[in-house]
Formats: C-alpha cells, sequence, structure tokens
C-alpha cells in the first residue's frame, strides 16, 4: 500500500496530512509560544532531505509573544516566494542551546520535483543508499 500517493515531500511534523489552513498554523504557533520556544520562519527551493540549512525569511522572533505577528511574517514570505518550500521552525533554548522542538512545511511550489531512493551494492555484500531529486517527467 502506497503511503504517499502524491509523491509530496515529507519533512517535518504533518507532512502526510493535508496543507494547514491558517487557522490551523496559528494554533501550532500558539502552542509553541505557551512552551517559550521561539519561532522563525525558513524557505528553500531545493528540499533535498541532507539540506538541513534553509534560508531564513527574516530574524527568529525570540520575544514575539502574539502568534499574529507570525502569521503575518509567513504571508509575506509566501509572496515573496510563492513557489519554494516555506516551513516553521520553532526552537527551545531552555537549557542554554537552540533545540529544535517542531518544524513543519507552511507552503510548497505548485510542481514539486520529488525524490527517488537508489540502492548499490558495494563490496562486502554492503547495501547503500542515496537520493535522487526527479526531473520532470520522470
Amino acid at each position: 500500500m502506497m503511503t504517499n500517493p502524491q509523491q509530496r515531500i515529507t519533512q517535518g511534523q504533518f507532512s502526510f496530512l493535508p496543507p494547514l489552513t491558517d487557522a490551523q498554523i496559528t494554533a501550532q504557533i500558539e502552542f509553541a509560544l505557551r512552551q517559550g520556544w521561539a519561532v522563525s520562519v525558513e524557505y528553500t527551493d531545493d528540499p533535498h532531505p541532507r539540506n538541513t540549512y534553509w534560508e531564513m525569511y527574516g530574524n527568529p522572533m525570540f520575544d514575539l509573544k502574539d502568534p499574529a505577528g507570525i502569521l503575518m511574517e509567513i504571508n509575506a514570505c509566501r509572496r515573496t516566494f510563492p513557489q519554494h518550500y516555506i516551513r516553521v521552525m520553532a526552537f527551545d533554548s531552555s537549557r542554554g542551546w537552540e533545540t529544535p522542538r517542531m518544524s513543519y512545511l507552511v507552503n510548497r511550489p505548485d510542481k514539486e520535483p520529488g525524490f527517488r531512493t537508489v540502492r548499490m551494492e558495494t563490496e562486502g555484500r554492503s547495501i547503500r543508499y542515496t537520493t535522487e531529486r526527479l526531473r520532470s517527467g520522470d
């Protein structure tokens, strides 16, 4: 049984769900703020699983406590980069360093490239896996 029939990029929380509405995004932001976590907005056009460092849209919102302000930042990023992946990250600094606690996509391009897993058999019966970005038509 295929669990991802649309072949969508699945990174972060909620990846297998339909796109979150602004009300659902606001609820997640409220949760993060209640925990005392800092929220940031990031974007990329290269969602490869090993590309963990996305571009930041503005600065992390360490002292912002209003979810509406964060949603405004998300919507500004959506207007600026409508064909990019955009994610919300929430970080916990309670232990003296920034620990990611939450990450989820809030925007996807109209056409997602997708990836496939390639299996390679190597010496000593070892098996290695890598991912390839699909081109249009693959």
